[in-house]
């Protein structure tokens, strides 16, 4: 029951954090350059790889055997949702400039002339190293150290489904859903979340 449980928290933590993300309006830049299913599997690929590593290092701090650092790390783990959740809600007056060297980094490589299945992989591994969805799955790392295989499974499934959607059914999405409306629902996940997880500690 624990790994769907958390095969479907990695799932829709990740699905709603990338909604509207750089890397997925990168993703989106592809979409007349290849056909849908490669772009798809090299965000699969990338995803693999980016919250796979993520995911196997928090499970490797949260598999030690020192209970007083490990409450330490789900206290933390716990704490940092709460804060991408409040963050969420901060207007952005300007763009980071590091994301901006970031993008334009991520939008050179889109230019390289090979497979784009690999160029996309590549994009996604480094558009989302640090980035909320990347802390996240290092978050459910430490708290859910045996079941690293759902929440790796979890974080593919929810980044290939975010960017299927925008991909197949951008337009659509774009008329039906407002983007604050999304952002507004992921942060008050990642609050939910964070708040569950300190109350089940304190009992």
């Amino acid at each position: 029951m624990e790994l769907i449980s958390t095969f479907f928290i990695c799932f829709f933590l990740v699905f709603l954090s990338e909604l509207g993300d750089k890397t997925q309006l990168l993703v989106l830049s592809f979409s007349t350059k290849d056909r849908a299913r490669n772009i798809l599997l090299g965000v699969a690929l990338g995803s693999f790889f980016s919250h796979g590593i993520a995911i196997l290092f928090g499970s490797k701090l949260g598999s030690l055997d020192n209970e007083i650092f490990k409450l330490y790390l789900e206290l933390f783990t716990y704490i940092s949702f709460i804060i991408f959740g409040i963050i969420g809600f901060i207007p952005e007056k300007e763009t980071n400039s590091n994301d901006i060297k970031k993008f334009s980094f991520l939008k050179k490589i889109n230019n390289i002339k090979i497979n784009y299945i690999f160029i996309i992989a590549l994009s996604i591994i480094i558009g989302e190293l640090g980035d909320k969805t990347f802390l996240a799955s290092l978050g459910l790392g430490i708290q859910y150290p045996n079941c690293k295989f759902s929440l790796v499974l979890g974080s593919i499934a929810g980044m290939v489904f975010s960017n299927s959607f925008a991909l197949f059914f951008g337009r659509f999405l774009e008329n039906k859903f407002n983007p604050k409306f999304v952002k507004i629902l992921s942060n008050i996940l990642f609050l939910l979340f964070g708040s569950i997880g300190l109350i089940t500690l304190s009992f």
